[in-house]
């Protein structure tokens, strides 16, 4: 992607963040970016096009973060609650940066949710080679791996929105740690 298509994505998410994504125009993202209407519809063909650019570009750097984890050299186990609370601050911190379009996220969530599934399938990706390790290092039970996975990965989506609007508890950022070993109780094995 050229510098130019990063820098019109960025100044976009920024004037949408500010002002949400009804209120922006593609003139406005030209202004913004000092570079005029016809760079931007050079790489855009109109504000729904990048939006979901932003979209995109927001839900990359989790999956980034992610990966991060997934290289890190420590237990499956540990690896395991680090990916879990790593996704839920990423996802969390992507949401509450962008102000005003966070309002647009929720209301089109449906967008949203269909730009997370190669996301998704890849973070899925990321849990099963966890969890493989786990069970290969005798750290979590003998399970289907698939499955598993899935499961663990929806446990920790579900977990999204009260994570972010923080109303689980008001001491939710305090427990998240027992909320993450409440997960591990039914994979791990007893020590």
């Amino acid at each position: 992607m050229s510098n130019t298509k990063k820098m019109l994505i960025e100044v976009a998410r920024q004037l949408f963040a500010a002002s949400g994504k009804k209120d922006v125009t593609m003139n406005d993202i030209a202004e913004a970016s000092k570079k005029g209407r016809r760079t931007l519809y050079t790489y855009f063909n109109n504000k729904e096009e990048i939006y979901k650019a932003v979209i995109d570009k927001e839900l990359d750097q989790i999956l980034e973060r992610l990966k991060v984890v997934s290289a890190e050299k420590t237990e499956p186990d540990e690896k395991l609650k680090n990916h879990i609370l790593t996704h839920l601050d990423a996802v969390r911190y992507a949401v509450n940066r962008n102000g005003s379009l966070r309002a647009d996220f929720f209301r089109d969530i449906f967008e949203v949710e269909r730009k997370r599934r190669k996301i998704d399938v890849q973070e899925i990706g990321l849990i099963r080679s966890i969890v493989s390790e786990g069970i290969e290092k005798n750290i979590f039970k003998r399970m289907d791996v698939e499955l598993s996975s899935i499961i663990i990965f929806y446990a920790i989506k579900g977990l999204e929105v009260p994570y972010i609007r923080q109303n689980i508890s008001s001491e939710f950022e305090k427990n998240k740690t027992s909320i993450v070993e409440f997960v591990f109780m039914g994979i791990k094995k007893k020590q």
